[in-house]
């Protein structure tokens, strides 16, 4: 699949909020989703399963945050992207636990501009490993009503127990969270593979101490991954498999999306 051919479904405009412009893809009709990508970039498995999202009757935003959009994952292209991220764009918070992202407020401006536009209920919003918890974060925006972290992967947590058990959100943002959970009867979905260690035991077990049975925890074994080039870790692409756990974790994230935007 080509560059091009990735996204040859998708409506492309610039959106600018704030010191940053991004490109962003649109397809579908219906209640907003936001797919933020996760390392190398806007690949086509990611595409893949905003199709599915588009098709249960929503109506998909694809922010591209770094890499090129439609380019297919390969170790060289992940490599890159992730030192570019890691070193150079100050947008991203890699390792500091309890705080977020700068891009996320870049984010909630699109979360606002996409339900003016779609209506429904709210805004869904789901991150994946580099932006998994990106979606927490974005809970300060109030259209923002189903959030998804899949293989939530930052702070890194390589040689600090602090970051393995971290989130990559603020203490004012996590509170605001469990506040709008509480009140407006919401929840979030976490997904991992039990034995990834990019996403350790410790910060699954600090979202369920945080956020009790609003933290609906998708939890995976090896043996429901496709086969791929890297261990299991990229539930909703990567390491999709057509049949089994995995399949009814996606169906289970989309249907969450459909329940909470009013799709």
């Amino acid at each position: 699949m080509g560059h091009e051919a990735a996204l040859a479904g998708y409506e492309r405009f610039d959106f600018a909020d704030g010191p940053w412009t991004r490109p962003v893809y649109r397809r579908g009709a219906g209640p907003a989703v936001i797919v933020i990508h996760e390392i190398p970039g806007l690949h086509p498995l990611v595409v893949r399963f905003a199709d599915r999202v588009a098709e249960a009757g929503m109506t998909v935003f694809l922010p591209s945050l770094f890499g090129t959009p439609g380019k297919p994952v390969s170790r060289g292209y992940a490599l890159t992207s992730m030192l570019s991220a890691i070193c150079i764009h100050r947008e991203f918070n890699v390792w500091q636990a309890g705080k977020s992202s700068p891009i996320v407020e870049w984010l909630r401006a699109l979360a606002r501009k996409a339900h003016a536009e779609c209506g429904g209920k709210g805004v869904g919003a789901v991150g994946m490993c580099f932006t998994g918890g990106y979606a927490l974060a974005m809970m300060t925006e109030p259209s923002v009503v189903a959030p998804v972290l899949s293989q939530p992967s930052m702070p890194a947590a390589a040689g600090s127990k602090a970051r393995a058990a971290g989130f990559d959100a603020s203490p004012a943002e996590v509170a605001c969270a469990k506040a709008r959970f509480a009140a407006e009867d919401l929840s979030m979905i976490g997904l991992r593979y039990k034995s990834d260690a990019l996403v350790p035991d410790a910060r699954f077990d600090n979202y369920r101490r945080t956020f009790g049975n609003r933290f609906e925890a998708i939890e995976l074994e090896d043996e429901d991954a496709a086969p791929a080039d890297i261990p299991p870790h990229s539930v909703l692409t990567l390491h999709l498999r057509p049949d089994g756990p995995s399949q009814a974790a996606e169906q289970r994230v989309i249907q969450f999306f459909k329940e909470r935007t009013g799709a």
